[in-house]
């Protein structure tokens, strides 16, 4: 109802602007929340297919780049050095840590002398293995598991090459055809002394280490890299001041 003055103009005006504004139907905060919920499940299938290239970049750089150095450290310590047994260890702390060539035809501790082969197609395996679970398991949305695998992606190709042979040549021992070459050496006295490494076996050593690390505190990387938090779109604004939008019919 509205009252009528002796301005009929502003009358007419004024009963328009309240049908208007019955018109007008006011959303609660559940049917705002309602739709908020409907929209989570599309962003998080639009975050679920987003294109990982920014870690598939991270991923070759680090798995490249991490055998480049392996291979470049092997080829200059060894031009430098010469092959095992043909120059003392050069200290750089002593006795503790120093650079002596060696060749290792085996494992870990020279497990499995002889078995270079099967060692080179374990890390083929493997390789293809990192490839499917960060880009087809989607493991790359953790930026924690593209770093990761990348150092270790960077540890195979380094030492895969010299599995492969590639860099023994004619007049080499045959049995290091399939060796990989180390040259750091660490002790800490003369009955303890580690086996010689690389820089592929460091990089094995701390992706392996990280990955480790999350498996014992999983809560930690539980939220994946670019899916969208489950309460953000239910609740945008904290002190209650959530724009309603207002449905209007015409």
């Amino acid at each position: 109802m509205y009252i009528t003055t002796d301005r009929p103009g502003k009358t007419a005006q004024s009963g328009k602007l309240g049908c208007s504004k019955m018109n007008q139907v006011e959303t609660t905060p559940d049917s705002v929340d309602s739709a908020d919920a409907n929209r989570a499940p599309k962003a998080e299938q639009n975050a679920s297919t987003k294109p990982l290239y920014d870690r598939f970049v991270v991923f070759i750089l680090l798995a490249v780049c991490g055998g480049a150095v392996d291979l470049w450290s092997k080829e200059a310590i060894f031009g430098w050095r010469g092959l095992p047994t043909q120059s003392d260890i050069w200290w750089i702390w002593e006795p503790y840590f120093g650079i002596e060539t060696a060749v290792n035809i085996g494992a870990v501790f020279g497990v499995g002398a002889g078995q270079g082969g099967l060692f080179a197609a374990m890390s083929v395996l493997a390789a293809i293995g990192i490839v499917i679970w960060l880009f087809w398991f989607r493991a790359a949305e953790s930026w924690w598991l593209t770093v990761a695998l990348g150092l270790v992606g960077g540890g195979i190709i380094g030492n895969l090459y010299d599995r492969l042979g590639l860099w023994w040549q004619d007049g080499y021992p045959d049995e290091w055809q399939s060796g990989v070459r180390d040259w750091i050496l660490w002790r800490i006295n003369e009955q303890w002394t580690w086996p010689n490494f690389n820089i592929a076996d460091s990089l094995l050593v701390v992706g392996a280490g990280m990955l480790l690390y999350q498996s014992f505190f999983p809560g930690q990387f539980a939220e994946r890299s670019g899916k969208p938090k489950a309460d953000k779109l239910q609740r945008e604004n904290v002190n209650g001041d959530r724009i309603q939008p207002e449905v209007t019919t015409s």
